[in-house]
């Protein structure tokens, strides 16, 4: 499986790209087991990120949506305005 992840802020400067493809081993079905086996890829800043935010596809969704082949992840820290 193949999938396109965007990360953006302080992910994008800490990770120093913005965006890669990536091929999925399989086993890698959900939002939270895509994370953690990329934290286990040297991209450490996402496990230690707090209350990090994910998009599937543009829909905001928690580490038990489903992805799959094809899908563009976003990860992002939360925002704050005002």
């Amino acid at each position: 499986m193949s999938v396109k992840i965007l990360y953006f802020a302080g992910l994008r400067e800490a990770l120093g790209r913005g965006s890669e493809n990536v091929d999925l081993p399989e086993g890698i079905a959900t939002v939270g087991t895509l994370r953690d086996w990329l934290a286990g890829q040297g991209r450490d800043k996402l496990a230690s990120a707090k209350n990090l935010r994910c998009a599937v596809n543009q829909d905001m969704a928690g580490p038990d949506a489903a992805i799959r082949d094809g899908d563009e992840i976003a990860f992002f820290p939360p925002v704050t305005g005002g």
